[in-house]
């Protein structure tokens, strides 16, 4: 394997790393006194012992968390234990944050380094997200076939700095059908494990029209193991959409009124349930049950 890879984007506006299966896509306004050019060399610094870190730990993260499981040493392994564990559920292992994870763990190098007005470390659609007061940050949310299914505001006010998408239309293997779950958190790992178990929770258990084959035999090394993930979704009803949704939905419910995330937008073939935060996020289009 090659080692890290970095590159300007946009005329020095963006940063660009990537190595192995993470690949970041990194913007930073400084602050008074602060440069950007200092930025994206923390960041790269950072970025550069990363891989390495998490592979060291591998085994360990991909075990499912408990009351008494060994916990991880490293710095971002930690990131993503902690979160996984601040989200009550039957099954999850520290994988489910490792996204969100890096993204913290990169934007912390830089805004130790210099000060910065707005910087993201976006992470494969997993963003960490830093706004200095009176920034405001904006985003789309994308569906299975890439048509825009609202937008995201987020301003300094809101304290959120993580925004995460999984589902269906994810680099991760689901448990469940939502086409994809977007969760604004306080820390891009949190959203990153919330947008995770969200999305396993939309789903319809015995619906004939669904399939599943067992993660490790879609991906060998998968976390998730023996456990049934979805490869194909046939027709639905709109009363069964629903359904999906409303079992995602409650379980976002119960995470935001326990005060783990600040809201989150479930979708399912063009149907959309907001939970949470709805001055933040702007849906296209929504069906209501």
């Amino acid at each position: 394997m090659t080692g890290p890879v970095a590159a300007l984007l946009d005329g020095g506006l963006r940063l660009h790393l990537q190595h192995g299966p993470i690949d970041l896509i990194i913007g930073a306004d400084p602050a008074p006194g602060g440069s950007r050019q200092q930025a994206f060399e923390a960041a790269a610094d950072r970025f550069g012992t990363i891989l390495d870190e998490l592979v060291a730990e591998l085994p360990l993260l991909r075990c499912a968390v408990g009351p008494s499981s060994p916990r991880p040493a490293g710095a971002i392994a930690q990131r993503m234990d902690a979160a996984v564990r601040r989200l009550p559920t039957c099954f999850v292992t520290p994988m489910a944050a490792v996204a969100g994870a890096v993204a913290d763990a990169v934007l912390a190098a830089m805004l130790a380094a210099v000060p910065l007005g707005r910087a993201y470390v976006n992470n494969g659609g997993d963003i960490a997200l830093h706004l200095a007061p009176g920034q405001v940050f904006t985003l789309a949310m994308a569906g299975l076939d890439q048509g825009e299914l609202g937008r995201i505001a987020v301003a300094s006010a809101d304290r959120i700095g993580g925004i995460a998408t999984s589902g269906q239309g994810g680099r991760s293997l689901s448990l469940g059908i939502a086409g994809s779950v977007t969760v604004l958190a306080a820390d891009a790992a949190t959203a990153d494990a919330a947008a995770t178990l969200v999305a396993n929770a939309v789903d319809l258990p015995d619906h004939p029209g669904i399939r599943r084959i067992p993660a490790r035999v879609r991906q060998p090394d998968s976390d998730l193991g023996d456990r049934p993930v979805v490869t194909h979704v046939g027709p639905l009803t709109s009363g069964e959409i629903h359904a999906a949704l409303r079992a995602g939905a409650v379980l976002a419910e119960d995470y935001r009124a326990a005060g783990l995330i600040a809201g989150a937008a479930l979708s399912l073939r063009g149907t959309t349930l907001v939970v949470g935060s709805a001055g933040q996020i702007e849906i296209r289009k929504v069906e209501h049950a």
